[in-house]
């Protein structure tokens, strides 16, 4: 029921924000005599502010057409080098340009597409050849392809760097943004532990939640002051029969973003405040920064009930990897396996997602690291976001992880 009231109340909102999108344009046509009244501009503004946060949104595009190395602007070509039923492993092949190290980025199974690191995967084209995880929506996937979770996700993990590896011939590079932090580090530790061939030569862990004991945030609390059957039974929906996973069991993204807009509501609807006041003062480009940025953070997916309550449970719950406890195919996860891929742990000042400490604490754990081999970076002044978009990001982390991997590689 929770599912299809949203696919009513989706389908509502969608004809409104066309209608306000209509009105918006005939208020804002020079030949409109209607628009040059005082209130014109002003009732056209929110018009239009209404229609972007009304509008549906599906999953945007990388757009990563070309990247600069050195002086000369290179073409870039996405490839989809492996395609699995819950996601597939994408190649930021640049024209004509083979050198740096291989990188995978793994993107946060988490409510958004791995479009949300467009930042991330720009600043550090030009120096590495740059592979994503590009995750699937779980509402597409049908049910005859089976389910997905935490392990699966390690399984998936494993086998992109061995694909990577065994394409290239180099051991690849690792960085996990937020969330994959964890199923990364459980690689790696695998890898480490088998000595397969191709275990990554770096993890770079982003704000995740190895440890969420450590300064515990707002969405840690939620996760352990109530019990697991709560979430179950609370939070869990079946895919309506409009998608093609239909039947299918899932986290809806639609209240992973409920959740992240209700931690920060103050600020996100000062944001619609500056963007509308922007489009009454004409200031297009501002106000269309601020609209790109929620038109990405609003295109959410869902995720797999059994991988986001095996999530809460063995990450939030149990707290399974720091106490040497966490399992994968039935065999335990050592972090003192992890011998000889060198570790970054990256944190910012102002996380509220991921608690000071929480990332940091994958160091501690891999107990048989040389200490050479691990690094930490306190980001300060940056919040969640920031560690992997933005200035900040740009001028300061990504130059930091840059260090980090060339003194790796």
């Amino acid at each position: 029921m929770l599912y299809d009231a949203y696919e009513v109340q989706r389908s509502l909102l969608a004809g409104a924000s066309k209608l306000a999108g209509l009105g918006a344009g005939w208020l804002n046509n020079p030949n409109n005599l209607w628009g040059y009244n005082a209130m014109g501009p002003v009732v056209a503004a929110a018009l239009q502010v209404f229609a972007d946060a009304a509008a549906p949104h599906g999953k945007p595009e990388f757009g990563i057409d070309s990247v600069k190395i050195g002086r000369k602007q290179v073409r870039v070509d996405e490839q989809i080098l492996l395609r699995k039923p819950f996601g597939q492993l994408k190649h930021f092949a640049r024209d004509g340009v083979d050198k740096g190290p291989r990188l995978l980025i793994v993107a946060p199974m988490s409510g958004h597409y791995a479009t949300l690191l467009r930042g991330t995967v720009e600043r550090l084209l030009p120096k590495f050849d740059v592979y994503i995880t590009d995750w699937r929506d779980a509402k597409c996937v049908p049910l005859s392809d089976g389910g997905f979770d935490l392990e699966d996700y390690v399984d998936y993990l494993i086998e992109f760097l061995e694909h990577i590896g065994e394409r290239t011939g180099e051991r690849p590079h690792m960085l996990a943004v937020c969330q994959p932090a964890v199923p990364a580090f459980a690689a790696t530790a695998r890898m480490n532990a088998d000595r397969k061939p191709w275990r990554p030569k770096t993890l770079t862990m982003m704000g995740g939640p190895i440890d969420t004991r450590q300064a515990p945030t707002a969405v840690n609390t939620l996760a352990t002051e109530r019990p697991f059957g709560w979430f179950e039974h609370n939070v869990i929906a079946t895919v309506p029969m409009i998608y093609p996973g239909a039947g299918r069991k899932v986290y809806p993204g639609f209240l992973q973003l409920a959740g992240f807009m209700a931690m920060n509501l103050g600020d996100h609807l000062v944001s619609h405040w500056e963007m509308f006041k922007h489009l009454v003062q004409g200031d297009e480009e501002e106000a269309a920064a601020t609209q790109r940025f929620y038109d990405e953070y609003r295109s959410v997916c869902d995720m797999t009930a059994e991988f986001y309550l095996q999530t809460v449970d063995v990450v939030f719950q149990r707290h399974l990897l720091p106490k040497g406890e966490m399992e994968h195919r039935g065999r335990r996860v050592d972090p003192a396996a992890i011998r000889d891929t060198a570790l970054l742990a990256i944190e910012g000042e102002r996380d509220d997602i991921s608690g000071i400490g929480q990332t940091r604490a994958a160091l501690d754990i891999a107990t048989g690291l040389p200490a050479r081999k691990k690094q930490y970076f306190f980001a300060k002044d940056v919040g969640h976001y920031g560690i992997f978009n933005g200035r900040k990001w740009r001028e300061k982390i990504a130059p930091a992880v840059e260090t980090f991997i060339a003194a790796n590689d």
